[in-house]
């Protein structure tokens, strides 16, 4: 029976109303709790840290200022000048074990600003659908206040971590991480952290299921290059400049279109094949109305963006690129302005395991579990994060972002996350940590990892 119940008479209506005002009581403190998580959240939204000026002392103050809001230590390092990285700690029972280390980024991409249906800096509540419009909102702002309201959470409650926990807010994510996330895990204060466990971001799912990911594609930026002789826009040739690489694209475009194929029979998901996009078609000798037109051109290039999952036979897409991409028999040559190895420094897959060999991975689908959600089949992310610069070092990484029954709208217009999905990824970040920061490594799960 509940506090409440029973019938209302003369001799039970002073209780019934004191119930029910208590009842009140509580839903409205409810409610002004949600209200305050979900401000916080629109404030960290409203500092505009979009490449390529992004604010970022404004964003450290702010988290400066809920790190001592929440009696962590704080600490500012500015491991290249004008972009500060702030790192928390919450301080384990025993700091002698390997700690939890959670990641965000603090950068946004650019939006145009037109193409909105509100500003992308407002933090726009809409009061009917519950979503909050922003840059950021997806990518990913969300988690880095969802590991602090989770903290906060915990700490009210009376937890005490085992294990200490580190909170990271880099910079730079979104232009490669190298002077971010690249430089962080270089760093003396890095090494002596000792780190066992990094969650970073990963995507929404369209579905009720939480998506997970234990490695990346790596970005390959290739220019290809063509040259042949100059001639008149109406001599015909061979071995022209055009000619040779309108031949390379449509050898690239054949391949790309093999592997989407594979993507769209559901044969393979999009982080597990070769992706290849055309960026940029550079050709033509310029003039003061746009191009000469009566001129075939010495020479043409073409860009392309190139994601390769871990799971890629590097050296066969090398030799591919050289025999067929670009020969040199048709007089053409190929850069990457940008080439992220497959394999850790170890030589190996940079992926994170996800079978019993790695607990923290088991640990997590428990937590999620706990928190009365799901998780998906783990997922190589189809594009890149700051996980790869961990798991380059040999360290297990997992891209986790809490945001169920929500569009990928990631670097797309109109941005948005649910507020209920964003409250409700508190609870499962609450559970995880909890989780994370309360296990105890037995010898006996050791030995029993090593006989597996």
């Amino acid at each position: 029976m509940s506090f409440c119940s029973g019938r209302r008479d003369k001799h039970n209506s002073y209780h019934y109303s004191l119930c029910l005002s208590v009842l009140l009581l509580v839903t409205a403190t409810a409610t002004e709790d949600a209200s305050t998580i979900i401000s916080r959240f629109q404030q960290y939204l409203q500092i505009n840290t979009a490449q390529p000026q992004p604010k970022y002392n404004e964003a450290a103050e702010f988290i400066t200022s809920q790190a001592k809001s929440l009696n962590l230590d704080s600490q500012t390092l500015e491991l290249v000048k004008g972009k500060p990285l702030i790192l928390l700690k919450w301080a384990g029972k025993d700091p002698s074990l390997p700690s939890v280390l959670l990641n965000s980024h603090t950068d946004v991409v650019p939006s145009e600003h037109n193409k909105w249906a509100h500003p992308p800096f407002s933090a726009h509540l809409d009061p009917t659908s519950g979503n909050i419009y922003a840059r950021g909102s997806q990518d990913m702002k969300c988690v880095g206040l969802q590991y602090l309201e989770a903290i906060r959470k915990l700490k009210a409650s009376g937890f005490q971590p085992t294990r200490t926990v580190y909170l990271s807010f880099v910079p730079d994510e979104e232009i490669g991480g190298v002077d971010g996330a690249g430089k962080f895990v270089d760093s003396d204060v890095f090494v002596k952290m000792n780190v066992g466990i990094v969650l970073d971001e990963g995507l929404p799912s369209p579905t009720e299921n939480y998506r997970a990911f234990y490695g990346e594609r790596s970005p390959w930026w290739l220019v290809v290059k063509a040259v042949g002789a100059p001639g008149h826009g109406a001599k015909l040739y061979d071995n022209t400049a055009m000619e040779n690489l309108l031949k390379s694209i449509e050898t690239i475009r054949r391949f790309r279109a093999a592997q989407f194929d594979l993507v769209k029979a559901g044969l393979k998901a999009e982080g597990e094949v070769i992706s290849v996009n055309m960026v940029f078609l550079k050709a033509g000798t310029p003039s003061p109305s746009g191009f000469v037109m009566n001129l075939q051109p010495s020479e043409a290039q073409a860009g392309f963006d190139i994601r390769v999952p871990p799971t890629a036979d590097q050296a066969s897409l090398e030799k591919r690129i050289a025999e067929e991409w670009a020969p040199a028999s048709r007089n053409m040559t190929f850069e990457f302005k940008q080439k992220v190895s497959v394999n850790d420094k170890f030589g190996r897959p940079a992926i994170t395991a996800v079978d019993s060999s790695n607990i923290w991975w088991a640990l997590l689908e428990e937590s999620i579990v706990k928190a009365n959600a799901g998780v998906g089949k783990p997922e190589i992310f189809p594009a890149s994060t700051d996980a790869r610069y961990f798991r380059e070092r040999g360290l297990p990484a997992i891209g986790f972002s809490p945001m169920a029954n929500t569009p990928i709208l990631l670097h797309d217009h109109n941005e948005f996350l649910n507020k209920d999905e964003y409250l409700k990824g508190i609870d499962v970040y609450e559970s995880i940590i909890k989780t994370y920061a309360s296990y105890i490594e037995h010898p006996r799960d050791e030995a029993s990892r090593e006989e597996l």
